[in-house]
């Protein structure tokens, strides 16, 4: 697990590179459903200390299942971990890859990786609603400052939107609907477990249920 998360090499959206994805014409990262868009927009996260507070539409949700470890110290890094999905769907759904809470959350390659992940999804003219579920959180750290997290997601019931019509692709979601992340995270000066690189597996075996 050290060994993964500190491999520099593979960008945090390696699934935005995914030959499958590309293949089947979708952005990966949403699959497909008929969920209407609220109009109005409610909180999904709200700011904890200093953390920014996330609001992502009412017909979207990002669900953390069992995201507690009972240290006190993994539970904060996967807090900022959580931070950090939420920030990128929130900027996915906005079109907007410069939102403060991306840079609150991501830095160096990561921030940097994200933000043409949030692009592509703009330049698609894409959004997506349903629920994602990120489940199976490992954490290791690595002295007092830096850390490892490895989870799943489920995507099965996210499904992409075109942002000018509205119309939900109703394709099924195959495999690739479930997706490994392995995350480096360092905590910065202000206490933030930022997340500084990471890579994605889509279709990954061990994340299917």
């Amino acid at each position: 697990m050290a060994a993964l998360t500190s491999a520099a090499a593979l960008s945090l959206a390696a699934c935005s590179s995914d030959s499958k994805a590309k293949d089947s014409g979708k952005i990966a990262g949403a699959g497909s459903g008929d969920t209407k868009e609220s109009t109005s927009p409610s909180p999904s996260v709200s700011a904890s200390d200093d953390r920014p507070a996330i609001s992502l539409p009412r017909d979207v949700k990002d669900d953390f299942e069992n995201w507690k470890t009972g240290d006190a110290t993994k539970d904060a890094v996967l807090t900022d971990a959580s931070g950090a999905q939420n920030a990128m769907n929130a900027a996915i759904l906005k079109g907007d890859p410069n939102t403060s809470a991306m840079s609150f959350y991501y830095k160096d390659e990561a921030l940097v990786s994200t933000v043409k992940w949030v692009q592509k999804w703009k330049d698609a003219e894409l959004s997506f609603t349903g629920t994602t579920s990120y489940f199976n959180p490992k954490v290791e750290l690595f002295g007092k400052n830096a850390a490892g997290v490895v989870f799943c997601s489920d995507e099965t019931k996210a499904f992409n939107k075109n942002r000018k019509t509205g119309k939900v692709d109703h394709t099924a979601p195959g495999k690739d609907a479930f997706v490994l992340y392995n995350m480096r995270l360092e905590k910065n000066a202000q206490g933030v477990w930022q997340t500084t690189v990471g890579t994605s597996v889509r279709g990954s075996q061990s994340c299917m249920r």
